[in-house]
């Protein structure tokens, strides 16, 4: 096998930000995998660095260069060692990277991965950000027969036409596309002839997903008909998008898991406007009634933006207001920062003392909704999918149904298995729980 082979080429990758990026990475090693090269935790002895970027953080540039420069040694005492950069910030910055850093052999876009090989070989152009028409996946290998995790991600949509004033993606990856349901599907199978038992559909605006008939909804019905696929998950989603069939499903697919990742981003009108948004709070808020009426026990999660060019103390308290209507799991939250080339970059922004605090008060607010949902598991019975061992000597950790990270102290469950447990205990950001058989 290659992966014995002392002679294969080493490949290193450090991903960087969100799940799909996850999911490229992946596919970026299977390709490179047909090129003969096998995956190394050490960077040092690696025969090619890769750097999967992801553009959505502030100063998602200068991480870059600042972990180019790192590399400078590396590439000085091995010339032929190859440095590639891929992801969203390759797609924005392109030749600058080169330009930059000429260390850097490569740079190529999340939607032309799938001529790295080529590049590699130097038989496509050492930088690639293109849009082409082709879709990259018709182009990739078969993943390649390994054991994986239980757990797996597989993306079924890729872009962004909603233009939110505040983000890149549409600049980054493009206008929505949407895999075809059967290649989906025939995926999904091979990864649960390999083992996995729960998949996660991937995308920017992964329930905007049109590539069969009857929507997102019916794909997941679909799914649902796989034999030995136990649970199905995804993310990210748009309020817009929420369509019945979906909200349905949430009802009638006892594999789609009750939980939802749900961005709203802000409780005021004003605000939700002004970042083009096209949805209000009030709209939001009639979203998830229907929602908890199709699956009254469904665990929400969100995103919010704080500061964002405009806000006042007033748009502030209507999003505290809308996230006590709504009680949330958990959320992310982030004070805004601007991007270079989205329609806020050049706003005037909310003071940074103001915006610092308004960002620790809302944040707060998350936690004690977030503790008050994890007290309140205490002493229910949940199922937990393991996926590794813990820290501690016959520990193990797993996902429950509302993706709660679960810690089991026993001897009696392996890697894969799903049970139900009992939850005892809650933590910061974990509950501990014991097998009930």
């Amino acid at each position: 096998m290659t992966a014995h082979n002392p002679a294969a080429k080493k490949l290193f990758i450090k991903t960087y930000g969100c799940q799909m990026n996850v999911y490229d990475s992946q596919r970026m090693a299977e390709a490179m995998g047909a090129e003969g090269y096998v995956l190394t935790e050490d960077q040092s002895d690696a025969d090619m660095v890769l750097l999967n970027t992801c553009h959505i953080r502030e100063k998602a540039a200068e991480k870059l260069y600042s972990d180019l420069g790192r590399l400078k040694p590396l590439k000085a005492a091995r010339p032929d060692l190859k440095v590639g950069v891929a992801g969203c910030v390759a797609q924005a910055e392109g030749a600058e990277i080169i330009r930059r850093m000429p260390l850097v052999d490569l740079v190529v876009g999340p939607q032309t991965y799938h001529r790295l090989p080529a590049m590699v070989r130097g038989e496509a152009p050492a930088i690639d950000t293109d849009f082409p028409e082709e879709d990259k996946f018709d182009h990739l290998p078969a993943p390649r027969a390994t054991r994986r995790a239980p757990a797996a991600f597989l993306t079924v949509q890729e872009g962004c036409d909603k233009f939110c004033a505040f983000c890149v993606v549409p600049y980054t990856r493009g206008a929505e596309v949407s895999r075809p349901a059967e290649r989906i599907l025939s995926e999904a199978r091979d990864l649960v002839g390999r083992g996995v038992r729960e998949i996660t559909l991937l995308g920017q605006n992964v329930n905007g997903w049109h590539g069969g008939p009857g929507g997102f909804g019916a794909l997941i019905r679909a799914l649902g008909e796989i034999d030995g696929l136990l649970r199905i998950r995804y993310t990210t989603s748009h309020p817009n998008d929420m369509a019945d069939d979906l909200i349905e499903a949430h009802r009638d697919v006892p594999q789609l898991m009750p939980y939802l990742h749900l961005p709203v981003q802000s409780g005021s009108d004003r605000i939700l406007k002004a970042m083009n948004r096209k949805h209000t709070a009030d709209q939001y808020l009639r979203l998830i009634d229907r929602i908890r009426t199709a699956r009254p026990d469904i665990l929400l999660t969100s995103d919010f933006i704080v500061g964002f060019p405009g806000e006042t103390d007033q748009d502030h308290a209507d999003t505290l207001r809308l996230i006590e209507q709504v009680g949330f799991g958990m959320a992310y939250s982030f004070k805004y920062s601007p991007r270079p080339g989205t329609p806020a970059y050049d706003r005037p922004e909310v003071d940074a003392t103001v915006a610092d605090a308004r960002l620790q008060e809302l944040q707060a607010l998350l936690t004690r909704q977030q503790h008050a949902v994890q007290d309140g598991m205490i002493g229910r019975t949940v199922n937990v999918l393991f996926e590794k061992a813990g820290r501690e000597a016959g520990q193990m950790i797993g996902k429950s149904d509302y993706l709660h990270s679960v810690f089991v102290d026993t001897d009696r469950a392996q890697v894969g298995d799903l049970r139900p447990v009992r939850i005892i205990g809650s933590q910061r950001n974990s509950l501990h729980g014991e097998l009930v058989a």
